[in-house]
This record gives C-alpha cells, sequence and structure tokens, in this order.
C-alpha cells in the first residue's frame, strides 16, 4: 500500500471480516483438540526432546495475561532483531512499515533496499526447503524410534483430526457465509479447481495468487477489490493455519502431559492471533509460524515441535487449500458488501466455468 488515505472502509471491512474467521478458525481448532485430545496417551517425557527444555518451564510463572502484555514492547528498536520474542519483531515491522508508508519519499531508497533484500531471501528459503524432506524423514525416524510405533497412530489421528476439522470448516462455516452472500461454495470451488489444484501439487497457496486474483476479477469482483483483498488475505486470514496452530499446539502440550489451564489457552490464542499475521503462504511457514506461537507460551517446549514435524508435509496440502478458499470467500463477501460485485457476472461465471477458462487462454 502506497497511500494509507485510499484504503479507506474497503480495508476496514476486510479486516474485520479477517479478524473474525481467523480468530474463529483458531477457536475451532482449541475446541476440537480438548474434545479429540488426538495427543493424549503418548505420556512423553519432555526432557527427551530436548536439553533446552528446561529454559521455556522456568518462564511459565511470567506467562500470565499482564506478563504477556508487557513482552510486546521492546527494550530498543533493535532489541526484537537480536531476541526470540516474535510479538516484538511484529511491533517493530508494523510501525516500521508505517512510518515508511507516511513518509513514502524520503524512504524510498530503505523501502526499495527491503524488496530487493527479499529477493535473496526468498532464495535461501528455497535452498532451504529442497532439504526438507530429509528433515522431516529425520523427524519421523526419531519419534517412531524413540516412542515406539503405537506414536504413529497418535500422528495419523492427528492428521485426521485435522483434515476432517479444515472440511468441515469450508462446508459449514464458509458454505453458510457464502449462501447469506447469494452464491455456492461449491461452484466456487469448483470454478477455481485449476488453482485448487495447483495449490494441492505445491503445498504453497503463493502459487495460485494470479490464477485466483484473475478468476475473481472474471467473476464479477471488482479490480479494486481484489487488488487489496487476496494479497491482503494471504497475510490476515489464513484459516487452514489458524486451525493447525491450536490443534497441533494442543497436540504437543497432551503428548507430554502438560496440562493448559483456560488462563493459558487464551494466552495461547491471543499469541496466535498476532504470529499468524503475516505468514507466508509458501511451503511450510505454518510450521515456522507455529514455532514463533510457542517460543511465546513457555509451557509448551519448542523442542516439542520435533513429534509433528515428519507429519507436517501431510498437512500442509491441507492447510493451503483452506487459506485459499477462505481468501476467495472473503473477496466476494466484500465485493457483495461494497456494492462492487457484479452478482450476474458472478453467477454465470459458476455456473459456466469452461467458458470463463475459455476466456482466459485466449
Amino acid at each position: 500500500m502506497t497511500d494509507l488515505k485510499k484504503v479507506g472502509r474497503i480495508a476496514v471491512k476486510a479486516m474485520i471480516y479477517f479478524f473474525t474467521f481467523s480468530t474463529l478458525a483458531l477457536i475451532i481448532g482449541l475446541i476440537v483438540g480438548n474434545i479429540l485430545q488426538p495427543g493424549n496417551g503418548l505420556n512423553i517425557d519432555p526432557a527427551t526432546l530436548s536439553g533446552d527444555v528446561a529454559q521455556y518451564q522456568q518462564k511459565a510463572h511470567e506467562s500470565t495475561l499482564t506478563g504477556f502484555i508487557m513482552n510486546i514492547i521492546p527494550e530498543t528498536l533493535f532489541s526484537p532483531l537480536v531476541g526470540e520474542n516474535i510479538l516484538q519483531v511484529l511491533l517493530v515491522a508494523v510501525l516500521m512499515g508505517v512510518a515508511l508508508v507516511l513518509t513514502k519519499e524520503k524512504s524510498q531508497k530503505v523501502t526499495d533496499f527491503l524488496q530487493d533484500l527479499s529477493t535473496p531471501i526468498f532464495k535461501i528459503v528455497h535452498m532451504l526447503m529442497k532439504l526438507a524432506p530429509i528433515g522431516a524423514f529425520g523427524a519421523m525416524a526419531f519419534t517412531i524410534g524413540k516412542y515406539g510405533l503405537h506414536s504413529v497412530l497418535n500422528l495419523i489421528f492427528l492428521v485426521g483430526t485435522f483434515y476432517i476439522t479444515s472440511i468441515l470448516f469450508v462446508v459449514l462455516v464458509l458454505g453458510a457465509v457464502a449462501w447469506y452472500n447469494g452464491f455456492n461454495i461449491f461452484k466456487l470451488m469448483f470454478y477455481l479447481k485449476e488453482e485448487l489444484l495447483l495449490v494441492l501439487g505445491t503445498s504453497s497457496s503463493e502459487s495460485a495468487l494470479p490464477g485466483i486474483m484473475e478468476k475473481l476479477e472474471k467473476a464479477g469482483c471488482s479490480k479494486a477489490i481484489v487488488g487489496l483483498v487476496v494479497p491482503t488475505g494471504y497475510s490476515f486470514n489464513l484459516d487452514g493455519t489458524n486451525i493447525y496452530m491450536t490443534l497441533a499446539s494442543l497436540f504437543i502440550a497432551q503428548a507430554l502431559n502438560i496440562d493448559l489451564s483456560l488462563e493459558k489457552q487464551l494466552m495461547l490464542l491471543l499469541v496466535a492471533m498476532l504470529s499468524s499475521k503475516g505468514a507466508a503462504g509458501v511451503t511450510g511457514a505454518g510450521f515456522v509460524t507455529l514455532a514463533a506461537t510457542l517460543a511465546v507460551v513457555p509451557e509448551i517446549p519448542v523442542a516439542g515441535l520435533t513429534l509433528i514435524l515428519g507429519i507436517d508435509k501431510f498437512m500442509s496440502e491441507c492447510r493451503a487449500l483452506t487459506n485459499v478458499i477462505g481468501n476467495s470467500v472473503a473477496t466476494v463477501v466484500v465485493a457483495n458488501w461494497e456494492k462492487q460485485l457484479d452478482k450476474k457476472q458472478l453467477q454465470y461465471s459458476l455456473d459456466n466455468p469452461a467458458e470463463i477458462e475459455k476466456k482466459l487462454e485466449m
């Protein structure tokens, strides 16, 4: 965004939508995790995971809601860069982003530098992701070798629980939102089937971004709405990632026999609400965001992530698909709220997806 004044009510409405349904996804993950308890029965000793676990447990007394709020404020502007508190990093990043926009003429060189710097950063991530299958195999071997074959059953239960929860979220929650706004969720998914298959194959929602934007414009959403809501939703409206974060966090806690009180779970919810904002749409980003969240919740040791690293790839596809569907629904809904949706064109596009596909190929 280069002009804060032009964002206006569209951004406000989009953010209200994002906040509402992202929070709902987090809450659903917590509820399902508490009811089904997929990690129950593993009885893993946290000390067997890492020698660094003690440092997180020593911080447990600081994890009250008051301590949580106080931890957001950094000592200096640069201290978050060498610390481990992701919340302070987010605060400084938001402040810097707003400052760059407000001083865009004098800060153009800084903005250009940060944009250029993102290229090698993403290249590093790309190189590391090529080694991810080796790391996942090692993590799975560690879990099975140390805790027995029965641990696989709990992991399979976790994957199944996540898939079923995500499907129900799309069909029931997003389906109800779509119905209220005058379109069918299943027709929308069929209309976007090419992009959804691409997401399924790459485990990345980023790969489908251009196609999603183009098709939503063809479906009657104004270009201004699509241009603002879709890219913003890729960072602020990650329904699948949110379900995964709370569900996986509770799985790790249950596997380690860590009893999380209601206050601790609420704090986990608050941390996840913040840390999930700005998560990338690339493969494995959800796992990294989960690690950042657990780093701020000392009751659950970050070392517990080794328990689910081996199966994260199996959940990555579902996360990405749920995120893309959620963002597509959000775009149509916001366009409808702003009366910038051609409902006849939307209905025609959803009823004749093949014809729209042919027009896009021409």
